[in-house]
């Protein structure tokens, strides 16, 4: 115990300036050697350390600026993908309206098309039917024609006899001449 009271007793006991040698008293050396060697760091590690935190400190802030532009960037291309989408939805729309109106207008020309050939038809119909009536009515005509002529026929055979005939094709002979005569002359 005596040896740590004399350490803290040789504490107050500063050596005079004019002795140079060894201290081995470790509680009076310590406190000394450690503010020496912290005022020497201090001293020499004090530009060091500045300059790695200012190297820090540049580093982080440039990658702050660097952050703020990839976000200034992001949000950029964030507006113009929405200004595009917007557009797209508009000519979505546009495309949707015109789609059904070129819907509605082809609509309409296929029922114009459609009652236009229809009408045609109707009039081919009208054309065909009437041309089968006058078909129809010229058939009828000439059985008509044929029946009255062979009745006629039927008639005159039973009626004319050789003398009338023979009279009849004279009488026929001289209307021919005569009219031949006239072209002749004309």
């Amino acid at each position: 115990m005596k040896n740590v009271n004399d350490s803290f007793v040789s504490l107050g006991h500063w050596p005079f300036a004019g002795s140079f040698g060894f201290n081995t008293d470790i509680l009076a050396t310590n406190p000394i050697n450690l503010s020496v060697v912290l005022g020497v760091l201090i001293f020499f590690g004090k530009g060091v350390l500045n300059d790695l935190l200012d190297n820090r400190k540049q580093r982080i802030l440039s990658t702050i600026r660097n952050s703020e532009e990839l976000r200034g960037g992001a949000i950029e291309q964030l507006e113009k993908a929405w200004a595009r989408l917007r557009k797209v939805e508009m000519e979505a729309d546009e495309f949707r309206v015109n789609g059904y109106s070129e819907i509605e207008r082809e609509k309409m020309n296929l029922i114009i098309a459609t009652n236009e050939n229809l009408e045609r038809l109707e009039n081919y119909k009208n054309e065909t039917i009437h041309f089968e009536q006058q078909r129809a009515i010229n058939q009828v005509r000439q059985r008509v024609f044929q029946q009255a002529l062979q009745g006629a026929l039927g008639t005159l055979k039973s009626c004319l006899n050789s003398e009338l005939h023979l009279r009849t094709i004279s009488d026929n002979i001289g209307t021919l001449g005569d009219m031949n005569m006239k072209e002749i002359t004309d």
